[in-house]
């Protein structure tokens, strides 16, 4: 049987994890956000706050990595806490709405500002779109190396076009403002229904740190590099969006950020004359990089599935040659495409189900607490620094989100559930087609053993 080729590097993890979360939202969210607490200093701490929260998940998320250094990362860890069920509905949110439509969105939103640079009417955007999905897909079937180097270079590309934009801020801004004075939130007249509000926001930009743990069964020594690939992306990716939210401000005034509709664009504008068509190419930069790392990182998910005998057998298999995922790759692209040509219909989805994805958040952060009862006298790599409070942390902010979500927005919490409900008789389709036991898995994984051996 043909295994997955264990060949990418810390480096290449951290360039993951970081690439990740940097996709276009940091350029466009902060007016949204600055609208809801137009305060500089309130700024800077509802984006802190949210990089305290992703790095909370990364040190509880180190530990299970640790324990559990298999391909699939967060399906693994739901496995092995609550049986193949949930770790089979995380899967499933996962490849039909997730992460192909976050692709679908992904390519739309790279064509859309590469017509900047090169003018494209409706059709040839679909055909750009299309054609980015093929491209980075081909790409990464050849070999997980090649998708680590493409990582590797367009997450240093866009951090570098970041970089420019901190730098024409610090070195060239005239804006005022200052930190002098802390605010409460009543003294800006902000409610705390509206900080809440925006940190929503920021929770969002900050996902995709957790990326790093699906490859850990193509990454070598995995029980060391996958959590330091997390803890040092969640750490400075909150170092990046502090900073360039920095630059915005020293560039422009608050209340222009609010009121601006491309705040990156028109904050690089206001000292370079071609600061719009450098931000089009930086954002189409970070979104094809991104849909690239995602090509590479999800359908380990689902090769992870198909392996326990819940998922289709295909989806398992590794390619002879480039000994890579290849039908679990040319699945999610596939269905990206699929979803991308009908966006109309599936749009409104995707937010639907991403909601969904802070609950299995939760679920998989408190299997820390199972294991260390269930596991004690296992082996750590990792230990989460400032258990239990660190995990309690990262726990109860994403319930209060998932809690604030359905009080607020009662509709896309209603169908997300209604489609994770969908896909419990496809769980029993699969467990009686492949005669699983009880808990949904043929042959449950030990710690002692490697799977991939």
């Amino acid at each position: 049987m043909t295994k997955l080729a264990k060949e990418l590097t810390l480096y290449g993890l951290i360039m993951v994890a970081i690439g990740s979360c940097i996709g276009s939202g940091i350029f466009v969210t902060p007016s949204q956000i600055a609208g809801l607490i137009p305060s500089p200093t309130l700024i800077l701490i509802v984006w802190a706050l949210g990089g305290i929260i992703a790095l909370t998940g990364a040190l509880t998320f180190s530990e299970l990595g640790g324990l559990f250094p298999y391909a699939g990362g967060i399906y693994v860890f739901l496995r092995e806490a609550y049986g193949g069920w949930m770790g089979f509905l995380y899967g499933w949110a996962y490849l039909l709405i997730i992460t192909s439509g976050s692709i679908a969105v992904l390519a739309l939103a790279f064509s859309h500002y590469l017509s900047f640079l090169i003018p494209m009417n409706e059709t040839l955007k679909i055909i750009t779109s299309i054609s980015a999905i093929c491209l980075l897909t081909t790409l990464n079937i050849l070999r997980a190396k090649f998708g680590e180097i493409f990582s590797n270079i367009f997450t240093g590309l866009k951090i570098a076009g970041i970089l420019i934009i901190i730098g024409a801020g610090i070195i060239l801004g005239s804006s005022e403002f200052s930190f002098r004075d802390f605010p409460s939130l009543s003294s800006n007249g902000v409610t705390l229904s509206a900080f809440g509000v925006a940190f929503t926001g920021v929770l969002f930009s900050y996902g995709g740190w957790q990326h790093a743990s699906f490859l850990a069964g193509e990454t070598r020594d995995p029980a060391r590099n996958v959590p330091i690939a997390m803890i040092t992306g969640a750490l400075a990716v909150t170092l990046i969006y502090l900073l360039v939210n920095v630059g915005y401000m020293l560039l422009l005034p608050v209340e222009k950020i609010v009121s601006s509709t491309r705040v990156a664009a028109e904050a690089v504008s206001t000292v370079i004359p071609f600061g719009g068509i450098l931000v089009a190419a930086i954002i189409a930069i970070s979104t094809f990089g991104t849909i690239g790392i995602y090509t590479l990182s999800a359908p380990r998910i689902y090769y992870a599935m198909a392996s326990d005998g819940l998922f289709f057998k295909g989806i398992a298999r590794v390619h002879p040659k480039f000994r890579t995922p290849v039908n679990a790759i040319l699945a999610q692209s596939a269905w990206a495409i699929i979803l991308l040509l009908f966006w109309g219909t599936f749009e409104n989805l995707i937010t639907y189900t991403v909601a969904i994805e802070f609950i299995f958040y939760i679920l998989a952060a408190s299997g820390i607490y199972i294991f260390r009862k269930k596991l004690k006298n296992t082996e750590r790599p990792y230990r989460t620094l400032g258990y239990p409070v660190t995990p309690f942390i990262f726990i109860a902010i994403n319930t209060w989100f998932v809690i604030n979500i359905s009080i607020n927005k009662p509709l896309h919490m209603g169908i997300g559930l209604i489609f994770l409900a969908i896909g419990v008789p496809v769980y029993y389709f699969f467990r009686k087609k492949n005669n699983l036991s009880r808990n949904g898995l043929a042959d449950p994984v030990k710690v002692e053993r490697n799977v991939e051996d």
